[in-house]
């Protein structure tokens, strides 16, 4: 038997409420359940419920889906990143005694008064970029230091262990390049135009070319 759910929770909680019915804007959007800290954030972004966004930045019209965590990253423009993606998660010192995060995160185990600084600097220094108009599937895992190319797509379930050119489809473990999503001349000319770069006048003005890749093309590539 089939039982018709017409709404669950009933009445609504006010998060979700929030969520469903949200409009973007130049202010960045962050879902209750999130946190992010030291980063900065882009208009018109959106991260869903869950997520972690750890001195990063996260560029304009770019979405977190939800239980997503990102740290010591950059991500560009009109980034799509599907639920539990993970950019960037942390190294530990195989080349120590023990691996474990007590040899850095000593005050947790209060072995020191201050934690391994100079550990954490290393990781800063690993960061993942992340280039414009990404799509990132779900359970994605990018590892530190991985530069991602404008246009790319992540396969769901990959994990990348090397950099990934512009407009390139990679998926499995460790992944693999599979394909280019258009050939060689149109992705050059593509990167030429920058469309990600027009200030909202403009891309209101020609956001419904977006969808014709060789009229578009035409129009705006050199």
């Amino acid at each position: 038997m089939l039982h018709y759910i017409e709404m669950f929770p009933d009445p609504v909680p006010d998060a979700i409420k929030a969520f469903r019915g949200k409009r973007l804007s130049e202010k960045p959007y962050i879902h209750p359940t999130s946190i992010v800290r030291d980063s900065y954030l882009g208009a018109w972004t959106d991260i869903g419920p869950n997520t972690y966004v750890v001195e990063s930045s996260f560029d304009d019209y770019s979405y977190a889906a939800g239980d997503v965590m990102i740290i010591y990253s950059q991500i560009g423009k009109f980034c799509s990143i599907a639920s539990h993606a993970r950019i960037n998660p942390g190294n530990h010192p195989m080349e120590r005694v023990t691996q474990h995060h007590c040899t850095y995160r000593r005050t947790q185990y209060g072995f020191d008064d201050a934690d391994d600084a100079a550990f954490f600097d290393w990781r800063r220094a690993d960061q993942c970029v992340i280039g414009h108009d990404v799509w990132i599937g779900t359970a994605a895992i990018i590892l530190p230091g991985v530069h991602v190319g404008t246009g790319a797509v992540i396969g769901a379930g990959a994990v990348v262990t090397k950099d990934v050119a512009p407009y390139e489809v990679v998926g499995g473990v460790p992944a693999r390049p599979i394909r280019k999503r258009f050939p060689p001349s149109i992705i050059d000319e593509l990167l030429q135009t920058a469309w990600w770069d027009w200030d909202r006048q403009t891309l209101e003005e020609r956001f419904d070319e977006l969808r014709d890749i060789h009229s578009f093309i035409e129009k705006y590539a050199n």
